[in-house]
């Protein structure tokens, strides 16, 4: 989701890069004890990217646990607490090379009560591998997980149903997980998810990394194969121009200039662009990157940006293309993703804070809470708590310069931050929102 950090309430949203050879950023999720640690550490030893020492170290925790193979769950399970509970409790990140790509991985927590870390690594990422257990089918989290990715914006999704040499390597068994990820899939709508449905041991290594001997009747290709396949598409280049600004610098010789990283669309010199929420329009003198100055930039690079007029601009204004600017607004309707232990309520006050700009807000209405069993909105029968779904409306202080979520990422998300305590709270997708200009 939405920013680069949820827990650091970065500036920024994060940028969706990339073509067919290109880095691959994706995240494992599902319920507990799915397999989601062991199924990258079997990705990590069997593309050989783990060192002998790291390998000595998680064989010897093995035995010291009395296990009589090395649990490989180890190899990403870094966190004590993790080591102790035997649950991943933190976002783990690790990376994979192979002949035909790069990849950046995510093992995300699968305990309903570290959801918010889950949001946190789906944030970034391509793509999804969502966990089921062959033997226990589409769980409560594993539907959470789904559903929030499809929020998030992630179009690959790899269900593995993992755990088939406990199910006896049964062709059924995947069938029926298999239906019931599709059927579930189904409610999300026009925009849902491609699926893409495998059947793996990530304990035996079958159909992960190699075919393995005990999954003849699956002709698909294995995990790996599948991951190397996946585009990593990018939107962002071919939407409008959004630069939200990080910061206003002067010096001798460039004057003023408007730092930040170009959200999403591209930027040219003497190009006319709005600066908003002020609505000036004026065009652009120079581009520079780094030292140097260039004829343009693109979605995802950090710039300074001079304008041929003198104009007032400060943190948290926004440059955008004159043809298609964003929606000027202080009212929006939206879905947050609620991370606080303490409850969401109709009038309670937040910072939302939304590309680089950070304004007071309150709910102004509770719309309803998605049941995340029939994805149904309906009324809140108790407080709404710690990894509740939920849309909202809001209304900021001052004026927001947005786009809804399904249109461009960079200016359709947003989170909540408390202000007694700096704690992210929510994380949103602006679905409505209306024009005040």
């Amino acid at each position: 989701m939405l920013t680069d950090s949820i827990e650091a309430g970065a500036d920024a949203v994060p940028l969706h890069t990339g073509d067919a050879g290109a880095v691959l950023r994706f995240i494992t999720a599902g319920s507990v004890d799915d397999g989601k640690s062991t199924l990258i550490g079997r990705l990590l030893y069997d593309t050989r990217q783990v060192l002998e020492d790291q390998l000595a170290a998680v064989e010897a925790a093995s035995q010291r646990r009395g296990m009589a193979a090395t649990d490989l769950s180890l190899l990403t399970d870094g966190l004590e607490a993790e080591r102790e509970q035997g649950i991943t409790i933190d976002v783990a990140y690790r990376y994979i090379s192979t002949a035909r790509r790069k990849f950046i991985i995510a093992d995300t927590p699968g305990h309903v009560q570290y959801t918010r870390n889950m949001a946190t690594g789906a944030s970034t990422a391509h793509a999804a591998v969502v966990l089921a257990d062959a033997t226990k089918g589409l769980l409560e989290q594993g539907r959470r997980h789904l559903y929030i990715a499809h929020l998030l914006g992630i179009r690959e999704v790899i269900v593995a149903v993992n755990k088939m040499d406990l199910a006896g390597y049964e062709r059924a068994a995947f069938e029926n997980v298999r239906e019931a990820f599709e059927d579930f899939a189904e409610r999300f709508g026009e925009r849902a998810p491609r699926l893409r449905c495998l059947p793996l041991s990530a304990l035996c290594g079958d159909m992960v990394v190699t075919r393995g001997g005990n999954l003849d009747w699956y002709a698909g290709p294995t995990l790996l194969e599948t991951l190397e396949s996946i585009e990593a598409k990018s939107e962002v280049g071919a939407q409008p121009l959004r630069f939200p600004v990080q910061l206003v610098q002067r010096n001798a010789e460039r004057g003023r200039t408007y730092l930040g990283r170009i959200a999403s669309g591209s930027i040219s010199a003497g190009e006319r662009i709005v600066v908003l929420p002020s609505g000036v329009t004026t065009s652009v003198a120079a581009i520079y990157r780094g030292a140097h100055p260039v004829p343009c930039a693109g979605a995802g690079d950090s710039v300074a940006v001079a304008l041929d007029d003198e104009v007032d601009v400060t943190r948290g204004d926004l440059f955008a293309t004159t043809a298609e600017p964003p929606t000027i607004t202080r009212d929006v309707e939206a879905t947050l993703v609620w991370l606080s232990n303490e409850p969401l309520g109709t009038g309670s006050r937040y910072l939302i804070r939304h590309t680089t700009r950070t304004v007071k807000a309150k709910v102004a209405a509770v719309r309803g809470v998605v049941d995340i069993a029939t994805l149904e909105r309906a009324e809140p029968s108790g407080p709404i708590g710690a990894n509740s779904i939920v849309h909202v409306a809001l209304t900021a202080q001052q004026p927001l310069c947005v786009d809804a979520y399904a249109a461009n990422r960079s200016t359709g998300a947003f989170i909540l931050i408390d202000e007694a305590t700096n704690q992210t709270v929510a994380a949103g997708m602006i679905e409505q929102h209306r024009d005040i200009t």
